[in-house]
């Protein structure tokens, strides 16, 4: 999680969303990255997208089976959906998301009986640190605007 909130960080100095994620395969780093969204002018710049697709390519196979996804939000409907399909075994996320995190805060989607994947889920892992990060984003922000 510590290499997930150092990527929050590179976002943050990129005017970006600070959210950064790390995906792992037997304790092997495959990719890193954080949000990108706004330099990139990409809705699905968000750093678990940015990872999958990286990863994915590394791995020539869009089915990320046995990795591991460490990230510093919850996810998102988006992401959640690109974690289902890419197959991950486990996700490891710091901050809730209450405005938009799909995974807990609202409905607890993974739960629903539409999904054809399930994995294994660990909340709260460095939780101050990631939710300090973003905190701070929007406190920045709102003082220039």
């Amino acid at each position: 999680m510590n290499l997930a909130l150092n990527e929050a960080r590179l976002a943050f100095s990129n005017q970006e969303v600070p959210v950064g994620a790390v995906l792992v395969k037997e304790n092997k780093i495959i990719s890193q990255s954080f949000n990108q969204s706004i330099s990139k002018n990409d809705p699905s710049g968000h750093a678990e997208m940015n990872v999958l697709r990286d990863a994915s390519k590394k791995l020539n196979n869009y089915r990320l089976n046995g990795c591991s996804l460490y990230v510093t939000l919850e996810p998102c409907l988006m992401c959640l959906g690109a974690l289902v399909h890419a197959r991950i075994g486990r996700l490891v996320y710091g901050a809730d998301d209450p405005k938009s995190g799909a995974v807990k805060s609202h409905q607890e989607l993974l739960n629903s009986s539409m999904l054809n994947h399930k994995f294994e889920v660990t909340s709260g892992v460095m939780r101050d640190e990631a939710s300090e990060q973003i905190s701070n984003f929007f406190k920045k922000k709102r003082i220039k605007n």
